[in-house]
């Protein structure tokens, strides 16, 4: 669903309309509201979908399928909690689903134990940590790493419902977070020294 999926709708009348009549209008059909959903969750959404994925273009595509989606369990949002909230748990499984089901991910879903995974070579040698690249520091670990981190520490879950999300126990989850996180602040050292080493010099 995009600003091709409804040519020439104008979404005025709904910008400033309050979540609930949002959603009663989208249920109705009316596209203007559609489009005005797509519009105001969008751009968020695709940052949780590219927290999963390694590229933009997967990120959107992920996108694309949740929006679908989205619009077709609409009817089972209750209002219990946030809209945002609601869209955002949908994006999650489907980021997952989409990890499961190409090749390119699913190959590298693996929660077997890694020790021999390599530190990020940083050619530029003036680093700030911001959110950003924290963010680009995550979706450089192994996808199943990823994935489990990603689930943990951003979304909440706990290893117990990680673990039925993925098909493993939550001990394994709980394992792999563990590595993760200490990959990643080996990662993060190694970008302070050399940031260190150059303000040093």
């Amino acid at each position: 669903c995009n600003d091709r999926t409804f040519p020439g709708v104008s979404h005025t009348v709904y910008t400033n309309m309050d979540e609930r009549q949002l959603v009663k209008s989208c249920l109705k059909g009316k596209p203007a509201a559609q489009k005005e959903l797509y519009d105001r969750f969008a751009e968020q959404m695709l940052g949780v979908c590219y927290r999963y994925t390694k590229s933009l273009a997967d990120a959107e595509d992920v996108l694309q399928d949740g929006f679908v989606k989205v619009y077709r369990f609409l009817h089972t949002y209750q209002f219990e909690g946030p809209l945002g909230a609601w869209i955002r748990r949908i994006m999650v499984t489907t980021a997952l689903n989409f990890l499961k089901k190409h090749s390119r991910y699913r190959t590298d879903l693996s929660f077997d134990n890694n020790d021999a995974l390599h530190p990020v070579v940083e050619n530029d040698a003036e680093v700030r940590m911001t959110a950003r690249e924290l963010a680009e520091l995550i979706r450089q670990l192994p996808t199943g790493y990823q994935t489990i981190f990603n689930l943990h520490a951003v979304e909440g879950f706990t290893h117990v419902e990680i673990g039925s999300m993925l098909g493993i126990s939550d001990g394994t989850s709980r394992s792999q977070y563990a590595r993760a996180r200490s990959l990643l602040i080996s990662w993060v050292e190694k970008k302070s020294q050399i940031k260190n080493d150059h303000y040093a010099g």
